[in-house]
């Protein structure tokens, strides 16, 4: 049985969103409107494609799903009562993925060259329509940003479990060295003190120890320089008939040839063996507990740079932010991703560089979001550049990389919602547009720049 005109208007009166307007009005959208019903799976609109309308659903359920860097996810859905496709001067053109319904759905549909007359024809639809807008343009920007938040947080977290897990796992290896160590430190005490040693003895194992103990001054051997050192050790103590045993641990230490000569012209015998067992297990349990305390520092500081990027103690309000650590903090967050492909970042701020008045979580997100782009740009061993100077009453922040630049053609899109040029299931296309808004939010600009070789992304906020 086919609707009549009366029918549908009767049903447009008891929509959610249109039934407090006007019967006229409504009768004027259900004369110029026609119904599509859409069976379960098929598209309503495409993703890249002009939307062709307005829809007004009756009945069923429509949803619109996108590829955000991470495999489909739903970004809005529309059920009876609601409105959805092109609203009256809304910007929509091409949609960020496909509309499909999920259901047997009934729509009444509006073609996209009847809009301007709706909205001289009909003052109170437009209206709510207008209202509608403004409500679907506040949920998708609080979703894109709540998204790419869970995105960046994703691949912090994943870049910070990798940063932890390498100190972690070096006191965890260390720790249980060190319980050997320290038994077999209390053995070789008790066989220096058996050992009975004058006072110049002593004062010549003393020697020993603090020339085991010095700070080393070259880089750190390779493999074969230290395979070479320990033969020499061994060499060293066969030539004096001692327990070549006590070589690894004494060539893993500074001790030099010339104070292992001074020991021998005082210490011979079974004692030059207690005081070498001594000095060595003594310096190996200090090196472990000196690794134990640098691990525990990097972890220190990888939980302060953290804290310090999320800005976890610090108000959600405007406030002075000094550049240096809120640069450092992110470069810091993003080393693991830097390292992994050899990339150099390097931060120069200007001398004396006042702060800026801003949001710092914010701002924050604005210095990952673009390094982290700078970070995939590049090549593997390739350069992205942190600067940051005054210019009149504003700082301008850069950051340059060296990869293969953009092209003019995207370049005028780069800020664009969705727009990416990653490949699919690599970007979500919002990076940018949330950098964007989140720049002018902290009352600044952006700009960018881009040729082979180098690209500039340029954000300038103002002096608090």
């Amino acid at each position: 049985m086919s609707m009549t005109a009366s029918d549908l208007i009767d049903r447009l009166a008891e929509h959610k969103t249109l039934g407090t307007a006007p019967r006229e009005e409504l009768a004027w959208l259900a004369a110029h409107g026609f119904l599509r019903h859409l069976k379960a799976g098929e598209v309503l609109s495409h993703k890249g494609m002009q939307v062709d309308g307005l829809y007004v659903v009756l009945s069923g359920h429509v949803s619109l799903s996108a590829d955000r860097g991470s495999g489909m996810q739903k970004i809005i859905e529309w059920r009876a009562g609601d409105v959805s496709g092109v609203l009256p001067y809304s910007r929509l053109v091409n949609p960020p993925g496909d509309a499909v319904a999920q259901e047997p759905t009934e729509i009444l549909a509006l073609d996209r060259e009847h809009l301007r007359a709706l909205t001289h024809e009909c003052f109170e639809i437009t209206s709510i329509l207008v209202r509608t807008m403004l409500d679907r343009a506040r949920l998708f920007t609080s979703s894109d940003l709540l998204n790419e938040k869970m995105i960046s947080l994703g691949k912090l977290s994943a870049g910070l479990a990798h940063e932890l897990n390498n100190p972690a796992s070096a006191i965890e290896r260390s720790a249980a060295l060190l319980e050997d160590r320290l038994e077999d430190t209390e053995k070789a005490t008790r066989a220096l003190g058996a050992a009975r040693l004058s006072d110049a003895q002593l004062a010549a194992v003393d020697a020993i120890l603090a020339s085991c103990m010095a700070t080393q001054t070259q880089a750190v051997r390779t493999c074969l320089e230290q395979s070479d050192r320990e033969e020499a050790i061994v060499d060293w103590l066969v030539r004096h008939k001692l327990d070549v045993a006590n070589a690894a641990m004494l060539a893993d230490t500074e001790v030099t040839f010339e104070a292992l000569d001074q020991l021998a012209t005082v210490v011979s015998g079974s004692a030059l063996n207690a005081v070498l067992r001594w000095a060595a297990v003594g310096c190996a349990a200090r090196r472990l507990a000196s690794g134990i305390q640098g691990a525990a520092m990097r972890i220190s500081g990888l939980v302060m740079a953290i804290k310090g990027f999320t800005n976890m103690d610090q108000a959600i309000v405007a406030q002075s932010v000094d550049l240096g650590p809120s640069l450092d903090n992110t470069v810091i967050v993003l080393q693991s991703k830097a390292r992994e492909k050899s990339v150099e970042v390097a931060v120069e701020l200007e001398v004396d560089l006042p702060p800026v008045l801003g949001f710092a979580a914010e701002l924050n997100q604005i210095w990952g979001n673009l390094i982290d782009n700078a970070l995939d740009a590049v090549s593997h061993g390739g350069r992205v550049a942190v600067h940051a100077s005054l210019k009149g009453h504003r700082v301008i922040v850069s950051i340059i990389d060296d990869g293969p630049g953009i092209s003019a053609k995207d370049l005028a899109r780069v800020f664009d919602p969705f727009f990416t040029t990653k490949p699919m299931g690599h970007g979500t296309g919002l990076g940018l547009d949330i950098v964007r808004r989140l720049v002018r939010h902290n009352d600044g600009t952006v700009e960018v720049e881009s040729k082979r070789g180098r690209t500039e992304f340029r954000v300038a906020l103002p002096i608090a």
